[in-house]
Formats: structure tokens, sequence, C-alpha cells
């Protein structure tokens, strides 16, 4: 792949990490820490830290992602965390300059409103940095390095991790209602994640059989301008050849494909099942 080709997308994957971790920022200092709710991830620790002794929290977030930072780099290769330095430098720099700014809570006296309102941003911010193949470190860098050695999911092991986290501080503010608020807080943000990375990419997959294929393909080709597959295929119960369309469209033209179906052939037989990142013409792009 030409050296070229590969500098096109990292300065844009750069710039979207950037501006994710911006959006991120706003939504921690102005939204989120003012009315005391911890996150998850090492942002939850750092945020615990300050609430507790007043250091500010981008201290505790740089100091413990260095000593993570430094493990890794041996375990896992330069080249592997590249964007998670970047990542922990920038949004550092952020936070530290978010603080400087933004002194009041944005939403004042409504704490559960001002903790789903940062969420929303924190969720789209790092939403966006995860789309770029980027990481903020912190427990990302933690699960990782399990996962090396350890048969377990990603997201399994960060879910557990910001569990931990987010009920530990009972311990600090003796108040459930703040573990209750700092739940709805990660909910939401994992809805925004995955609504950033996935949620705007759902297609839908169809199989059709029907012994009028030919008309349906044409139609889907002619009508609906979407490109179809014709596979050979055998009814195991009737041992008769059949054939076999696969259509792969955008979520919004499934009720399209199947009223056009439907007025050709009522008695076809459809199965649909949702796909994630189609790429190729008419869909996505390859990043």
């Amino acid at each position: 792949m030409p050296k070229r080709y590969l500098k096109e997308f990292y300065w844009k994957d750069y710039a979207i990490i950037f501006f994710g971790l911006a959006i991120y920022s706003v939504g921690l200092i102005g939204f989120i820490k003012p009315v005391g709710i911890v996150t998850g991830g090492l942002t939850g620790i750092a945020l615990l830290v300050e609430y507790a002794s007043g250091i500010p929290l981008q201290y505790t977030y740089f100091l413990v992602n260095c000593a993570l930072l430094v493990v890794a780099l041996k375990l896992l290769g330069f080249k592997f965390m590249v964007k998670t330095i970047y990542g922990v430098l920038v949004l550092t720099s952020l936070l530290t300059i978010c603080q400087s700014y933004i002194t009041e809570p944005i939403v004042k006296n409504e704490p559960l409103l001002s903790g789903v309102i940062g969420a929303m941003l924190c969720g789209t911010g790092i939403g966006l940095v995860f789309s770029s193949n980027g990481s903020t470190g912190g427990t990302d860098i933690v699960v990782a390095l399990i996962n090396k050695y350890k048969n377990i999911a990603f997201g399994r092991g960060m879910l557990l991790c910001d569990f931990v986290i987010i009920c530990s501080s009972y311990f600090l503010f003796y108040d459930y209602q703040k573990i209750v608020y700092a739940l709805i807080v990660m909910g939401v943000m994992t809805y925004c994640i995955d609504m950033v990375i996935n949620g705007f990419r759902q297609s839908v997959q169809i199989f059709i059989f029907s012994d009028k294929y030919d008309v349906i393909a044409t139609a889907i080709n002619a009508e609906l301008h979407r490109g179809c597959t014709i596979l050979d295929g055998t009814g195991w119960y009737t041992k008769k050849p059949t054939k076999v369309i696969i259509v792969l469209a955008k979520r919004t033209e499934a009720v399209g494909i199947f009223r056009l179906i439907k007025s050709i052939d009522e008695r076809a037989f459809i199965s649909q099942s949702t796909v994630r990142g189609v790429y190729g013409e008419g869909f996505d792009q390859i990043r």
C-alpha cells in the first residue's frame, strides 16, 4: 500500500481524535464533574482523587497513564500504542484548558440533567475517538494487556472495570443516589458510543427464495437501484434446485424491498438480518 495513501488517512484520524477529545473534555468538565458524578475508566479514578483531595484530575490521569504506557509499550509495542500516546497527551492538555475556562457548572441545580448531557457529549466524543482506532488510555490499556494473555472479551472487561470504579464512589460520598446517577451516565455514554460507531452503519442483508427470482431481481435493480446476487441452492426437503437472491441494502430501504417482493410474489420466503460495516460502492467507504 503506498505511503501517500496511508498518510491521507492518518492525518484525518488524528484530526477526528482531537475533535472527539475536545467534545469529551467539555462534557466531563462542564457537565459531569460539577455535579459530583463519577464516570468509568481512568478519568473516573481521577475524578475520585480530585473529589477526595483536590488534586486536578488531569494530573492523576496523566501520571497513571504514563506508568501504564511504560508497561504497555514493552508488551504491546510502539506501533500499537502510538494513537493512545497521542490521545493521552491531547486529552491531558484539553482537560487543563477546560479546567481553566469552565469554572461553573453549565447547567445549575439539575444534577441528573447535567449528567445526562455530559454523558451524551462524552459518549459522542469517545465514539469519534474509537471510530478512528484511537484510545484515551487508562483502563483501555489495562484491558488490552489482560486480553493479550487471557481470553476475555474487551467490552466485558471494560464494563467490569467501570462498574467497580463507579461503585467505589460510595466510600467517598456515602450516597447511593450518586451511584445511580453514575450508572445512568455510563448507560447513556455507552449508547452514544455505539450509535456513533455502529448506529449509522447498520444495513440489512436479505435472502429471498422465490420461483420468480428473475423478476424480483430485475425489479430490485431497476426500481430500487440496488444491486443483488443470485446463488444456486437446493431445497433439501424437496430435493429440487432453487435460486437464492442476496440483497445488501440500507436499513431504511428494507420496507421498500419487502413491498416490492410482495407485489411480485406473495409466497416468497424471505430472511432479513442486521449487518454492520458494509463497505464498498453504495455503502460506507473502507476506512
